[in-house]
Parts: C-alpha cells; structure tokens; sequence
C-alpha cells in the first residue's frame, strides 16, 4: 500500500511503525475471509481491510477520529485471525492498538457510552471491586430488560446476563505465595493470578498450581501482582495500560533476579497475548525496554509450557469427548495451536476440533459487553458449531470465552488445565462430577 506521510509525522514513533505496517498490505482481501465482522455484517468496513484504509486516512491526514471510525473499529473483535491469514505479514494488531489510542486522545463519545467504558476500567482489572460487581449484578439481573430497550444502556443489561450466579472468593490459589514440590524441584515458575479470572473460577489457579507441583515445578504467586493492562490496552488507554506493564514487568523482573523463574505461565490467553507483547510495548522506554524483552522472553501459555514437559502416563479417563474450543488470543495471537489438543488426547479424551474454529466466539475481552448484538450473533454461530460434534463437554484456554459460550449452551464447559489436572491425579472437576457419575454408572 502507497502512503503519503510527511517527515514530521513519521518522527513520531508509533506512525512511523504503522506506516512500516501500512506499506506491507497489498489489498488481497484473504482477511475478510477469515474476519468475524465481516464475516457476520458483511461491510467492507468491518473487515480488516476496510479498518486499514479508515486508519490510514485518518493517520496519513493527522485528523482526529470521527463517529464512522469509531464505530468500525469499535466493532473489530482484535480476534487476530486476518493475521494468521494474512500473506504479506501485516501486524494488524500493532496498527489497530494505535487506531485505539489515537481515538482516545481525540474522539469524546458519547455520554453513556464514555461512562459505561470508564465503569468497565475502573471495575474489571481490581478483584475486589469485580466480585463487588459481581454480587451486585446478581441483584440487578432483573433490570436487563429495561436496559436492552435503551441502545445506549444495552451494553448494561449484557453485562447482567454474564454476570455468574455465583461470586468465587479469593483462596490461597488466587493470593501472594509460594507453593513448593515435596520432591527434587525441576523448575520454577510464575503465575499469573489475572482480575476477572479468580471471581469467575478460582478453581483454574488451584488446578494449575496442583498439576505443576505434581510435576516438579515449584510456582509462585508475586506480592503486589496487579492487572496486566490487556483491558486498558484494548481500549485505547494507552498510558494506562504501559503503566500496568511497567508494574508487571518490575514485580517478575525482580522475581527472576532474585530466585529465578524458568517460565511465566497464563493461563488466561487474551492476558498471555499481551504479556507477550510487553517487549514491543515498551521499546521506546530506555529505562524499561530491555527488561520487557527479558520478561516478555519466558512468557508461556500453561498448555505451551506443559507440553514441553514429561508427562506421566494415565489412564483414560471415562472416553469423554470433548470439543476444543481455541480462543482466538491462543490460536491467532499466540499461535498455540496444537499444544492444547495434544494434552487432551495425551490425557486419555477423544479431542473434536467444531468446525469454523477460526472464528471468534464474540467474548473478546469487554467486546460481548460493548458491542452485545454482534456478540450474540457469534456466540450462537460458535455454539452451534460446537454442538454440532455431538461433544459430553468442551474445553478451552480462556476465561472470557468459557463465560461467554457457556452462557448460550448446557453443555459443561471448563479451562483445559482444570481436565489435565483430574487426568493426572487431581479432583474431578466440579463442572463434569455428574457427568463423570453418569458415565461410571453406564454398564462395560
């Protein structure tokens, strides 16, 4: 793509990287193939390259953006799958985090829709106040109705809907700690307690610690651990976010000098995503740069590190089939795509992959809150898809997705760590306990 920026744009930074990013596409259009948005509305501007082109008028021009780029980048998922299909390697998320935040800076929206965003960013990276959150929704689920007939409000009466039943407390899996091996430790780690994760199932921290410590790998949860900024990142609120990054980076920086850390495990991929990212997040930070990369470096999805160890041998456990859902911040913004299934059937299940498993299941960070319609849409397409395999359970990496998708379905769902953990010794799940008492009590 030809790009007309001046010299005194491109002494900026973050326009010099995203007119590198511009002049790499080459209009082919593989993307609206694989983009959710378009998939579902079929407007050229709700495909990656329709946003490329709104981006780069607005970039190249040096104006502020309007109503029309806001509502078409608004509605882009940062699902990554256009990256995965992209043949000319355009960084789509790179130039769609800086449309965020050069919309931030300039576009004042609308009165409810700024105060719903500023609720979400002051609520969802604090546990405390979620769980807060979370009790209170339970209260005012009645009221959804009323939102939904108001546009404006619509993303409140979404936010009812997922709000859970029941509000998990913090345990000693989701606090500052240590949990040690009892014999000969071959490794040691770091884990990423997340915000919303520990209020929505604490029981993925404790699987997670369980199966790790059972394989020797001694984990530790930091003092002072706060939210990864991925939530602020998505939303435009770029200093926000870098400031998030900054405070992680310090706290595992410090963990590695200290006592060494072999791997920072995620278990929550759109954090893995960007955590990843830290290092390019920070590069123009001299003071923090390079301990960003260092960070960024040992960063692993818990299926990634899992599967580079040895795993015991087991049994397999009930011939349960489950459908593996990939989120779309494994598949496409990590590119961990095997690593998962592998486990799984490793583990003893017989692993069915739904069909269009590219597309994202409309969780997306706050995207099922914001932009509730389109969820819906996708969510129904996904869980049809999903169903369709005729599956006792469905497993996934991601806490957002597990929320979303098991709002529209009946059939158990979980974190893959919590089926790896009961595969190798641990507790049965709680998701799946009757399933497994079914299936024990159906005649050889």
């Amino acid at each position: 793509m030809q790009t007309n920026f001046t010299p005194e744009q491109l002494a900026d930074p973050a326009v010099a990287q995203s007119e590198a990013i511009l002049r790499k596409c080459v209009h082919c259009g593989f993307c609206t193939a694989t983009c959710p948005t378009y998939v579902t509305l079929g407007n050229e501007l709700d495909s990656p390259r329709g946003r490329i082109y709104l981006i780069k008028d607005m970039l190249e021009n040096g104006r502020d953006a309007d109503e029309q780029i806001v509502t078409h980048i608004d509605r882009c998922l940062s699902c990554l799958a256009c990256m995965t299909t992209c043949p000319s390697g355009v960084n789509y998320m790179h130039l769609v985090d800086h449309a965020r935040a050069h919309i931030e800076k300039t576009y004042r929206r609308p009165l409810a829709n700024r105060m719903i965003r500023n609720m979400l960013a002051l609520i969802l990276p604090y546990p405390g106040r979620f769980r807060l959150a979370l009790r209170l929704a339970k209260i005012g689920r009645p009221l959804a109705a009323l939102f939904d007939a108001i546009k404006p409000l619509a993303p409140l009466g979404a936010m009812l809907r997922l709000a859970p039943s029941k509000v998990e407390a913090a345990t000693v899996h989701t606090s500052p700690g240590q949990f040690a091996v009892e014999g000969t430790r071959k490794a040691r780690v770091a884990l990423l307690t997340g915000c919303a994760q520990p209020a929505l199932d604490a029981g993925i921290n404790r699987a997670t610690i369980e199966l790790l410590n059972r394989l020797d790998v001694e984990v530790v949860l930091p003092k002072g651990e706060a939210c990864c900024g991925s939530l602020v990142h998505h939303m435009g609120r770029e200093e926000q976010a870098l400031a998030a990054a900054r405070h992680m980076v310090g706290l595992w920086h410090e963990e590695i000098e200290r006592d060494g850390l072999d791997a920072i495990i995620i278990t929550t991929s759109g954090c893995g995503t960007t955590v990843k990212d830290y290092g390019h997040m920070l590069r123009n930070d001299p003071e923090w740069a390079e301990r960003a990369e260092r960070v960024s470096g040992i960063v692993k999805d818990i299926t990634e590190f899992l599967v580079e160890r040895d795993m015991p041998a087991t049994l397999r456990p009930h011939n349960l089939t489950v459908a593996y859902h990939a989120a779309c911040s494994l598949q496409h913004g990590q590119r961990v795509t095997t690593a998962p299934k592998k486990l799984l059937e490793a583990a003893g299940f017989t692993v069915k992959q739904p069909a269009e498993s590219h597309l994202c299941c409309g969780s997306a960070g706050t995207y099922n809150i914001l932009q509730p319609e389109i969820a819906g849409k996708l969510r129904a397409r996904k869980v049809t898809n999903i169903e369709k395999t005729r599956p006792d359970l469905i497993a996934a990496g991601n806490i957002g997705c597990l929320t979303q998708i098991g709002s529209g379905t009946d059939v158990p769902i979980l974190h893959t760590v919590k089926l790896l953990n009961w595969a190798y010794g641990g507790e049965v799940p709680s998701e799946i306990a009757s399933l497994v008492e079914q299936n024990r009590s159906r005649p050889a």
